[in-house]
């Protein structure tokens, strides 16, 4: 086995979802944990593939197990692959009030706006203070933005 199919076994896959509204796009304040990928910091909702799913059946699941949502259409944006993850994005509409989601896994969530997904930071009401976004989130927001 050569070293790039010894690289390829090793790599996460994970699905994540950019929500977006009116211009704003909805992210999760990541847990303030040590060992985790982006402790305090703004990123999609998302998580791994599970054995035998599709990256698209991933990121249905995850939105419904995270804030209790399923969007009207999920479509694919692209994917990014770094030494460590494959990252399946995907983009949806957001079509519900902040206050109808169910925010089960993070610290915080919020409507992200130009300015924020810029600067690199949005501030946490439930943190108290501005965080910042993960640096890949930014720059896969900044993206999408493009496009």
């Amino acid at each position: 086995m050569n070293n790039q199919a010894v690289e390829a076994e090793i790599k996460r896959a994970v699905s994540i979802a950019i929500l977006h509204s009116d211009g704003k796009f909805l992210m999760q304040l990541r847990d303030d944990i040590p060992g985790i990928a982006y402790p305090g910091h703004w990123g999609f909702f998302g998580g791994h593939v599970e054995p035998g799913e599709s990256p698209e059946e991933a990121m249905e699941r995850e939105l419904f197990e995270e804030i209790s949502y399923i969007p009207p259409t999920i479509t694919k944006f692209g994917e990014y692959e770094d030494s460590q993850v494959i990252r399946h994005v995907y983009h949806a509409p957001l079509i519900v009030d902040l206050q109808e989601l169910v925010l089960q896994e993070g610290w915080d969530m919020g409507l992200l706006t130009l300015e924020d997904i810029r600067r690199g930071s949005c501030f946490s009401q439930k943190a108290g203070k501005e965080q910042p976004l993960g640096r890949p989130h930014q720059q896969i927001l900044l993206d999408f933005i493009k496009k």
